[in-house]
């Protein structure tokens, strides 16, 4: 017996209650479907899902159930960006995940469709499915198109430094600013919010090749209606999420990540999805996995073109084609086949010939796009895990986003405790090559672990700067960060991490081959291990006591219970 039939025979006021909303008698004993999206008029990724949720609703009415629509809606971190609103940012993934969480059990659903796009939003829906565990589809809302001469959102962060420091005038920032975001979806490129409409797909829980469809493409709305449908079939074979997401799925999504060279964000978000299925999934499984991984994906910002080609040029499936030697073929998906069963039936539906029908419009080729396994931009993944005297717990760095010069180097410790005086620094030209830019106290119990975009751009975009300093935090980045910037640094400042015992002046190392993130020298003099060991000592006992500034609502709440990044950042 369905559940919500459980339920109506022990809780008489379901079905009044019900038809109150205008269900009629025989909708009652229908398979519920819970369509529960992060609709909203908060920004571009979530304003157009309502007409998908009610796609999705009447795919599921229409396959012989009952769809209910829920909101949770988002909130936007680029208009969060460069004030404390983004402090909330990493928080509102966890209150969405409960929210969803109430919405599927206060009423109790058969099955349910997942709808969303962005940075937070599709890991906090991801979360609540492996939390809820009932059958269940995703759908993203897809990538918006870019703007003239392919402007995309990410450049704005660029342009906003190179007007600070006088280099363009207002009116072409303002050009820029009205043109960067032409249409509804994420934004185009592959930062968090494209990652993990992938890595969505990669756990098998999105219906195939539906992963980072153009937001303005009439496929995304089949693609909704056809969730609907599979939402009811799953509910009627009583196949639960659980039963297809396991620790094989993670690797799949792990490799995929490699592939397509994703946002450092990921490390935080998969684990903590990861977590709720009940798979343990860490930050040197990264490291493991994406070692001798292949990277493919050309594409903004580490690469050349907007995210919309992606899906033009075969999307995910594209993807898990070149690197199918390297995944878990088996792995079940909600279509009731599996991955391997999935990639044959795109070759001979058409798919590919579907999509590179839009490519063909563009000029390019596939291999402009998504290369060949055999012809890869790059042999050893994305990730590194480094690890040290200063990040003891593990740091994170995008690798394949660093300039060749600063995978190994020796910089001075330029240590702020906040984004705002680092950044301030950066800008009035106060850091100098060979400088190693630190940002503490900006850790999920710090501050909630705002990221540091804005900086990342200040420093990539300054020629003088991009290829030799390194921005060190306990903090994060933006999923279209660029430059030599290392994150994640755990312990953090906040829990008296070492992070916090750096002074001016100290010497830092990095080699990201050796996975190596360490102070070598004090106040500009080289010191072996033990020396160093007993400075910090030193320093450790007039060491401030962390206090936060957080005294009530949902950052108190956050910032008290928060854990590590390293581990998924999650509230416990």
């Amino acid at each position: 017996m369905l559940k919500s039939q459980e339920i109506r025979r022990i809780a008489p006021e379901m079905d009044p209650l019900r038809m109150g909303m205008g269900w009629k008698a025989e909708d009652l004993g229908k398979p519920q479907i819970l369509i529960e999206s992060t609709y909203g008029q908060s920004h571009p990724g979530s304003a157009h899902l309502l007409s998908l949720a009610q796609k999705a609703q009447a795919g599921a009415d229409g396959a012989g159930g009952k769809a209910a629509l829920y909101f949770a809606t988002d909130i936007c971190d680029g208009m969060a960006q460069g004030h404390d609103g983004i402090n909330y940012s990493l928080p509102s993934r966890d209150i969405i995940a409960d929210l969803v969480e109430i919405h599927a059990n206060a009423t109790t659903f058969d099955g349910g469709v997942f709808l969303a796009s962005c940075d937070k939003s599709v890991p906090a829906l991801l979360m609540a499915i492996g939390r809820i565990n009932i059958p269940a589809v995703f759908v993203t809302g897809g990538v918006m198109d870019a703007g003239p001469d392919l402007l995309t959102l990410e450049q704005i962060g660029k342009y906003s430094a190179m007007f600070q420091r006088g280099e363009i005038t207002e009116e072409q920032f303002t050009y820029y600013k009205h043109n960067a975001c032409p249409s509804c979806g994420a934004c185009s490129f592959m930062g968090t919010a494209s990652t993990m409409q992938i890595m969505a797909e990669a756990l098998g829980l999105m219906l195939p090749g539906s992963a980072l469809m153009p937001a303005t493409c009439a496929d995304l709305g089949d693609v909704a209606l056809a969730a609907g449908k599979a939402a009811v079939a799953l509910a009627e074979k009583g196949v639960r999420a659980a039963d297809i997401v396991t620790r094989r799925s993670f690797e799949n999504a792990v490799m995929v990540h490699a592939a397509i060279s994703g946002s450092t964000n990921t490390l935080m978000h998969l684990p903590a999805i990861a977590r709720e299925f009940g798979v343990a999934l860490d930050a040197d499984d990264f490291d493991r996995l994406h070692r001798g991984a292949h990277y493919l994906l050309n594409i903004r910002p580490a690469g050349e073109w907007p995210a919309q080609y992606f899906y033009y040029a075969g999307g995910v499936p594209r993807v898990m084609e070149e690197i199918r030697s390297m995944l878990h073929l088996d792995a079940l998906t909600v279509t009731g086949k599996t991955l391997g069963e999935n990639l044959d039936e795109l070759k001979r539906n058409g798919f590919y010939e579907k999509c590179g029908a839009y490519l063909q419009k563009t000029g390019l080729k596939r291999t402009d796009v998504i290369r060949s396994f055999n012809d890869p931009i790059g042999t050893n993944g994305a990730i590194a895990i480094l690890r040290g005297n200063i990040a003891p717990d593990g740091a994170v760095v995008k690798h394949t986003a660093v300039p060749k010069e600063m995978h190994k180097a020796l910089l001075r410790a330029r240590p702020f405790n906040s984004e705002e005086a680092a950044i301030d620094a950066i800008l009035t030209r106060e850091i100098n090559p060979g400088d190693a830019v630190i940002i503490r106290y900006e850790g999920p119990r710090g501050s909630g672990m705002p990221e540091m975009f804005y900086t990342t751009e200040a420093i990539s975009s300054d020629p003088d700067l991009a290829a030799s300093i390194a921005l060190l935090t306990d903090g994060r980045f933006s999923g279209a960060s660029r430059g030599p910037a290392i994150g994640h640094i755990s312990p953090e400042a906040a829990e008296g991490g070492p992070i916090a015992l750096v002074e001016e002046g100290d010497l830092i190392e990095i080699d990201i081959e050796k996975r190596v993130l360490r102070v070598c020298g004090i106040h500009g003099t080289p010191m072996d291990e033990a020396e160093i060991e007993r400075v910090f000592a030193e320093r450790r006992k007039v060491l401030p006591p962390f206090k936060s500034r957080y005294t009530r609502g949902v950052l108190k709440r956050f910032t008290q219970t928060a854990q590590s990044p390293m581990k998924g950042g999650y509230m416990e």
